[in-house]
């Protein structure tokens, strides 16, 4: 098992910046990957930022290189810099790790923090 618990979201006035932790405990030698999603009221959960086991990452289009997502150790914590926020940026914002199938028996698994609201408001 894999257990997720996302901190430090709130209120910040547009162009402001909040980072977002992560903090993963259980079976994390097992993570493939791990992700910030984030799903705004009456919308579809989407991808933020990805970070690889090998270090890589992706953003989505929409951050516009205003984020950064970076981790800890090997999977302790994982961050989510976020810089110039926006309005739109308003979502709760999730953490969310994938796992490898060590065996033909296994299966890869998802694992989901409970969120983090972050509002971007005036």
């Amino acid at each position: 098992q894999v257990q997720l618990v996302e901190s430090g979201g709130g209120l910040v006035q547009p162009g402001g910046s909040l980072t977002l932790s992560c903090a993963a405990s259980g079976r994390t030698f097992s993570i493939a990957a791990m992700d910030w999603y984030r799903q705004a009221p009456g919308e579809q959960r989407e991808l933020v930022a990805r970070i690889s086991r090998d270090g890589s990452t992706n953003y989505a289009d929409s951050t516009k290189g205003r984020f950064t997502i970076s981790r800890e150790g090997r999977w302790d914590t994982m961050y989510l810099q976020m810089n110039s926020l926006k309005p739109e940026d308003t979502a709760v914002y999730y953490c969310h790790a994938r796992t490898m199938a060590f065996t033909v028996e296994q299966v890869p698994q998802d694992y989901w923090g409970q969120g983090t609201q972050v509002t971007v408001s005036s």
